[in-house]
């Protein structure tokens, strides 16, 4: 039980970190993963992904030779 609990704890600091740093809402995602635990990271992996998307665009593909 303490495992799973320091497991959770870690997961939320993690997810805060990442968070701040790719502009997210810190505090939810740290909420969020002291619930869920390590079960949250492809959530949180595609909410990145969508976040980055919506900053940058969606047809800003280009090719480079």
């Amino acid at each position: 039980m303490l495992v799973m609990l320091l497991v959770s704890l870690l997961t939320s600091v993690y997810c805060y970190v990442e968070s701040v740093k790719w502009g997210m809402n810190a505090k939810r995602w740290a909420f969020a993963a002291v619930i869920f635990g390590p079960l949250l990271f492809p959530m949180f992996g595609m909410a990145k992904h969508i976040h980055w998307r919506r900053a940058v665009g969606f047809n800003n593909l280009f090719f480079t030779a």
